[in-house]
């Protein structure tokens, strides 16, 4: 892809920080005669290269601490890098945290000047796009009082709706989706959609999956600084997933792990295109039936470390035990799965999970524990779960999830669970009226009215 389609290129980039264990230190580095070094070396960025293409919308995710935040504050220019070049190719609208920006003392109608004309936005187009940025923050009559006064959902509404009302060729958000009511919320979603139909390139963190996997074309995964992967969203949220839930004393294991099946991967991005077209061929009989495909096998599964559990097996089945994947609209089917207990555990409660293609999560189920007679398995036990469900799926493919959680001395936590352990595909018909990806069996009629 040449240059000309690139929005921000990184290349090597490396930001450290020298950290004290007193403000005085500091100063006695800067005036020691031989230079010695009082403080210690910490890394928040290590040597990243990435590429974000013109009309992308890319998602960063990682643990706390892993750069992203830094990495943005990089991206728009708000501190330089230790080591590296940057390119940006655009103007950049930015919310990097709460009320960044605003001048206190101001009101919140100064501060859309203020931070417009920073921008290189003159006053006459503010004036021409002010009702606009009003009416979608929405905050009243409190955008003439100082900002000093606003909570923090009333500051982030006026410096969101002042950054996707400036036209940016460039918008980068840090976590800022996440505050507000879920009105406010699905307005940003609904903006952010225009904007990116708008072919405007946008960068934003995420700690919610579903969104990261529902607004992006790519996503980013840090962890300590390092760039970790780059590649379609469900597989970079499976791998932040596998860290973020993994135990403290894995964590390094889990991440090696993690490393090792992205250097076998030849193509990340390939989601079982041709084993869903053979099944598609295999559909097409006289006599509509649902029946195991062998080819329906996932190929973005990922199993965190087990923890006190080991799942196993994990498929579909009828009510009269036949094993399927490939299954008929409003028929009833039981999801099962093996699991075998290699801890004491209490508390025991077991879930699924159905998800689109995409990552888009529809619903799953997880049991609750009766306070009277807690479920208990002893090391060395197993049991198998049986989760019933009707398909109220429209034609297409799927993918599970399933995990166990329970107490370990008293400590209520995960023991295992998988990601994409199965998939199954809804055979197609010829004639259906439903739409979208659940069936709610809706029905219309006439009903007509007499002249008055």
């Amino acid at each position: 892809m040449s240059t000309d389609s690139i929005a921000i290129s990184l290349k090597n980039i490396s930001k450290a920080y020298s950290l004290y264990q007193r403000p005085s230190h500091r100063v006695k580095e800067i005036f020691h005669p031989f230079r010695k070094k009082y403080g210690e070396q910490f890394n928040a960025l290590n040597d990243l290269t990435i590429d974000i293409y013109k009309g992308e919308t890319v998602g960063i995710v990682g643990r706390n601490g892993c750069g992203k935040s830094t990495l943005l504050q990089v991206v728009c220019g708000i501190m330089p890098p230790t080591s590296g070049a940057i390119i940006v190719n655009g103007m950049i609208s930015a919310i990097l945290e709460l009320g960044a920006g605003f001048n206190p003392e101001f009101s919140g109608r100064d501060n859309i000047y203020l931070n417009c004309s920073i921008l290189g936005i003159s006053r006459k187009v503010v004036n021409e796009r002010m009702d606009e940025i009003l009416s979608f923050a929405d905050i009243g009559d409190f955008i003439d009082q100082p900002v000093k006064t606003y909570s923090s959902g009333m500051s982030v509404r006026l410096a969101f709706s002042i950054a996707i009302n400036v036209e940016p060729a460039i918008l980068v958000v840090d976590e800022a989706l996440a505050v507000g009511d879920a009105a406010f919320q699905r307005k940003c979603f609904s903006r952010i959609k225009s904007i990116q139909d708008k072919g405007a390139t946008i960068l934003f963190v995420s700690h919610s999956a579903g969104t990261i996997v529902e607004l992006c074309d790519r996503a980013i995964l840090l962890d300590g600084g390092d760039h970790i992967y780059t590649g379609s969203p469900k597989k970079v949220v499976s791998y932040y997933h596998k860290l973020l839930f993994a135990p403290s004393e894995k964590s390094y294991e889990v991440r090696e792990e993690i490393i090792r099946d992205i250097r076998q991967v030849v193509e990340e991005e390939k989601i079982e295109a041709d084993d869903i077209a053979k099944s598609k061929d295999i559909a097409k009989k006289d006599e509509v039936s649902d029946y195991f495909n062998k080819n329906l096998v996932p190929q973005s599964t990922n199993w965190y470390a087990c923890n006190g559990a080991k799942i196993e097996k994990p498929h579909l089945l009828t009510l009269t035990g036949e094993k399927v994947n490939v299954l008929i609209r409003n028929k009833e089917y039981e999801y099962c799965y093996t699991v075998h207990f290699t801890e004491n555990v209490s508390s025991v409660r077991f879930g699924m999970l159905i998800k689109t293609v995409s990552g888009l999560e529809l619903g799953g189920y997880g049991n609750l524990v009766d306070d009277d007679t807690p479920q208990r398995f002893e090391a060395g036990s197993s049991t198998q779960i049986l989760m019933r469900f009707k398909c109220i799926l429209l034609p297409g493919t799927y993918f599970l999830n399933c995990g166990v959680r329970g107490e370990i001395n008293g400590e209520d936590e995960y023991l295992h669970r998988g990601i994409d352990v199965a998939m199954f595909e809804v055979l197609h018909e010829d004639k259906i009226s439903s739409t979208g990806v659940v069936d709610f069996s809706i029905s219309s009629h006439l009903k007509v009215q007499a002249d008055r």
